[in-house]
């Protein structure tokens, strides 16, 4: 070292590499093998869920006790695997997160009530006109739908509903759990969280084109019908995987994307055609309107990550060397 001289040490001293992404400094692979390991990651887990609602053989329909009872078996085994994915393509990617793995899948008590309650609050604003429609539809009025909808026998008739469970409970859970907790871990840190929020429900849309077979094998309608409602079910099926998505990002927590999944499953698509013959149509579509306009006007208050704490996705981009997200302030 001495014989180099000073301009040995001068050398030495511009030589130094400069600072590089954590991913890079931990030894992982570069960006793009690191793009393709989260692809494959999440369409592994894609595939894998859809794939455990065919092991069991049977010749009944979807909507079958027996059928659902299965399912349940089989899709909650995918569900708690797919955890294990993420820590594989954590392994794979050398990205350290900086948080617990529960943490970064939404699995914490920093402002967990205000992720309960304010995305829900959020999603039945948008459903305001719906909901007036359903309570104009209804015989009974407010004070009755309450009794029934608190009274303990209603909810064990749900608990026991094979059907209630599924379309409230299981398919909520464990849908927002593999296509939002823990494929969006895996795709931001290679898209960014702008374009993870789209990318991710485009694998939840196809996850359902999977009905297309059950209703050619039962042959529920006509080829033409299935393949146009296939496409219908994908296009509103991604535009909700984005808005959960982006619910997810915005307050760290998956409970809110859980219960607006659930919300949205009990409501269904709104029915404005027949929203457009009601006999009380202008105050109706009135409320369709001023329901999507406080939407959009509260979106960003409502979903604003002061009220959350610290947000897991914003802290893993962080750490792999990106730059701060506008989703993230």
């Amino acid at each position: 070292m001495a014989a180099l001289g000073g301009d040995g040490l001068r050398l030495l001293s511009v030589s130094r590499p400069e600072r590089q992404p954590e991913s890079a400094a931990l030894g992982g692979p570069g960006p793009g093998l690191c793009c393709w390991v989260s692809v494959f990651s999440c369409l592994s887990l894609a595939c894998s869920y859809v794939g455990s609602l065919y092991v069991w053989k049977s010749e009944l329909p979807r909507d079958h006790p027996a059928v659902i009872k299965r399912r349940f078996t089989s899709v909650l085994v995918v569900s708690s695997l797919s955890p294990f994915c993420v820590l594989l393509w954590r392994e794979l990617t050398g990205i350290q997160p900086g948080t617990s793995l529960l943490t970064l899948m939404g699995f914490r008590l920093e402002g967990i009530f205000p992720a309960a309650l304010l995305p829900l609050l959020l999603t039945m604003i948008l459903f305001l006109g719906p909901l007036m429609q359903l309570s104009m539809d209804c015989s009974c009025d407010l004070a009755d739908g309450l009794k029934v909808v608190l009274a303990p026998r209603s909810w064990a008739r749900c608990l026991t509903d094979m059907r209630w469970l599924r379309n409230q409970v299981i398919a909520p859970l464990t849908e927002e759990l593999v296509f939002r907790a823990c494929m969006l871990p895996m795709l931001a840190p290679c898209t960014g969280l702008g374009p993870a929020v789209f990318t991710c429900p485009l694998f939840f849309g196809v996850a359902h084109f999977h009905h297309i077979i059950e209703q050619l094998r039962f042959r529920q309608s006509s080829v033409g019908s299935i393949v146009l409602s296939a496409a219908f079910q994908f296009s509103y099926t991604a535009v909700f995987g984005a808005y959960t998505a982006f619910l997810f990002i915005r307050t760290g927590h998956l409970i809110g994307p859980v219960l607006c999944h659930s919300f949205c499953n009990y409501m269904g698509f709104p029915a404005v055609c027949a929203a457009l013959e009601h006999p009380q149509r202008r105050p109706l579509l009135a409320g369709y309107a001023l329901g999507v306009g406080l939407f959009l006007l509260l979106l960003q208050p409502l979903t604003d990550p002061k009220l959350y704490g610290s947000l897991p996705l914003c802290v893993l981009l962080e750490r792999a060397g990106g730059s701060e997200a506008p989703l993230c302030s």
